[in-house]
């Protein structure tokens, strides 16, 4: 059976709080990415900490990747849903606006919730720096785009996906918290939200 551990909006808001210095500092992110649907809210808590006096707000945009799939369970009101094995598209940049230009140069920092697989992530970056390059080619353009990267929680797990090499070497990856390979309930998918912090609260720290 599967061990289903859930998270609080508190304890999300805090890892954001306790990982924003070194974003901040190491990374100096001026644009972030948020994978849907799981890197949205905590782009956007993300967002308020990063925030510094006189400056503008990091703009957020997001793109939407799916690879979960819900499995059969015998328990219909407890769905269980395990990595799939291709990345689905549900939400793009679009290639025909100044929104790629405006990537071109910056410091972007991509936002997801877990890193399970690390399919997802290596998807995102991958299509993402070639994006970058077309724009920067039609913009004659020379400056460098770096992509650093931000989930809350990474799983303890050998992964299938593969980030560049220049990216881990340079530590522009950074999880909030590495916990062991279980399922991970976050409160934006729960339909019943006291339900869902109840049964956080009742559970052993994960």
């Amino acid at each position: 059976m599967v061990e289903k551990v859930y998270v609080t909006y508190n304890e999300v808001h805090k890892l954001c709080q306790a990982s924003a210095d070194r974003i901040l500092n190491d990374f100096k992110p001026n644009l972030m990415i948020a994978i849907g649907g799981g890197g949205y809210v905590p782009a956007r808590i993300l967002r308020s900490f990063l925030k510094r006096p006189s400056a503008p707000n990091i703009p957020i945009q997001a793109i939407g990747l799916s690879l979960y799939e819900q499995l059969p369970s015998t328990n219909p009101s407890n769905p269980v849903e395990t990595p799939g094995t291709k990345v689905t598209r549900t939400q793009w940049l679009d290639l025909s606006s100044l929104e790629m230009a405006n990537l071109v140069g910056k410091n972007i920092l991509i936002v997801d919730e877990v890193d399970d697989t690390r399919t997802t992530l290596e998807y995102a970056v991958k299509e993402l720096q070639k994006d970058v390059q077309t724009a920067a080619e039609k913009l004659c353009s020379d400056e460098k785009t770096q992509f650093s990267i931000f989930v809350l929680h990474n799983k303890d797990k050998t992964k299938k996906g593969h980030l560049p090499q220049e990216m881990m070497d340079e530590g522009r990856y950074l999880a909030a918290k590495t916990v062991s390979d279980v399922w991970i309930c976050y409160p934006w998918e729960a339909t019943d939200i006291d339900e869902h912090d109840k049964l956080a609260a009742s559970q052993s720290q994960y």
